[in-house]
């Protein structure tokens, strides 16, 4: 088992749950994306573990996004390398799993916390627990989610939390069908686990033939669109005005559009 550095891994009646804690808010790095996939692929391969959680022993944050060192005065290649990891490896990494995957969000997810998320097949959340997109605010794109999001909640409400950058509850989450289930903070895990016991108590060949068969009936030419999402969020990423953006933001000022 490799070592872990930015999240702890505990198996418990074949169940999984990958913790995150990389501080102060889970913000990916390509070291902290390397690791979940990795995990990931671990577990996969671990046949006494039958379904997968991703949770988060920060309070209150599940994952905050990118860490925008990372695209600030970076090379394209750098910037293409992060996106490629986040959005097409973690996607194949999710599309490929034999067992199902558990996203448990107790309080913020953001930016590249939404796409961590909807890579699981199943979302639960605490009362607690806000969403938003916030890559319009700062002059980027949350370009993976124009592939995923109007197919679950139609294109005008996407097309509102995509170019708001508004952030939004847990009940508007579920009210949109973004979300599976909605729990109390306290319950959270306990829910979590109890959902994930269901499918571990399936047959373990029904599940992963059933997942992949599943995956491919649904894919609607999805890794193409992911593909399009790396280009499409390094050309806007490159730009002056994302650029200011990003250092507004981290200056804690208004960004000054050109």
């Amino acid at each position: 088992m490799n070592k872990k550095v930015y999240l702890d891994l505990t198996i418990e009646n074949s169940i999984a749950n990958i913790s995150l804690k990389r501080s102060p808010i889970n913000a990916f790095s390509i070291d902290f994306l390397n690791e979940i996939l990795i995990t990931l692929k671990e577990v996969n391969n671990k046949k006494d573990v039958l379904a997968v959680m991703i949770s988060s022993s920060i309070p209150n944050i599940f994952c905050a996004g990118l860490d925008l060192d990372i695209l600030i005065n970076k090379p394209i290649l750098e910037v293409r390398k992060f996106l490629e990891l986040l959005y097409i490896e973690l996607w194949d990494t999710q599309y490929n799993m034999n067992k199902p995957t558990i996203a448990v969000i107790d309080g913020a997810a953001r930016g590249g916390g939404m796409t961590l998320a909807i890579s699981c097949d199943i979302i639960i959340a605490s009362d607690k627990a806000s969403f938003g997109y916030p890559e319009i605010d700062l002059g980027l794109l949350p370009a993976i989610h124009f592939n995923h999001l109007p197919k679950i909640v139609g294109r005008y409400r996407a097309f509102d939390l995509l170019f708001s950058g508004r952030k939004f509850d847990a009940d508007e989450a579920f009210s949109m069908g973004l979300i599976n289930k909605k729990v109390s903070k306290t319950n959270l895990l306990d829910e979590a686990r109890k959902m994930a016991s269901v499918f571990a108590q399936k047959s373990p060949t029904a599940i992963r033939l059933g997942r992949a068969a599943f995956m491919r009936t649904n894919d609607f030419d999805y890794r193409r669109g992911v593909a399009n999402a790396v280009e499409d969020f390094c050309n806007v990423a490159m730009t002056p005005d994302a650029q200011e953006g990003l250092k507004a933001f981290l200056e804690k000022r208004k960004p000054y559009w050109k």
